[in-house]
């Protein structure tokens, strides 16, 4: 086992190929400890190199609904009336901070991410 840290792409490959080589060692193995290790080096890189951004707060609302199979209607009360709902999510008003709250508590998202500022469409 010889391991070092994944400085290039070239680095990045040879590294993506070996633990594609050893991903299924037995675990206590030094084989599964290699890919322990090398999966670390790898998700550094990755990090480093390929940082996926946060949604917008706008995106994350609706990656949330997505997920809990909510539709626009269902936040009548939440964020406010139909028309008001349908302003936030069409990016015509901003989130107030009683929204933020309302919508971090009752769809389990982090404030953080729902305060992060974002532009409105024309």
């Amino acid at each position: 086992m010889t391991l070092k840290l994944i400085k290039s792409e070239k680095d990045y490959q040879a590294a993506l190929l070996r633990l594609d080589e050893i991903f299924d060692a037995k675990i206590g193995s030094p084989e599964s400890d290699e890919a322990d290790i090398l999966a670390l080096l790898i998700d550094e890189y990755e990090n480093k190199h390929f940082p996926i951004e946060a949604p917008d707060p706008i995106e994350a609302i609706k990656i949330r609904m997505e997920e809990l199979d909510l539709k626009q209607k269902d936040l009548i009360g939440i964020i406010g009336g139909k028309s008001r709902v349908s302003e936030i999510l069409n990016k015509r008003k901003k989130l107030t901070v009683d929204m933020i709250r309302s919508l971090a508590e009752k769809l389990n998202l982090s404030a953080q991410i729902l305060i992060r500022d974002y532009q409105l469409l024309k």
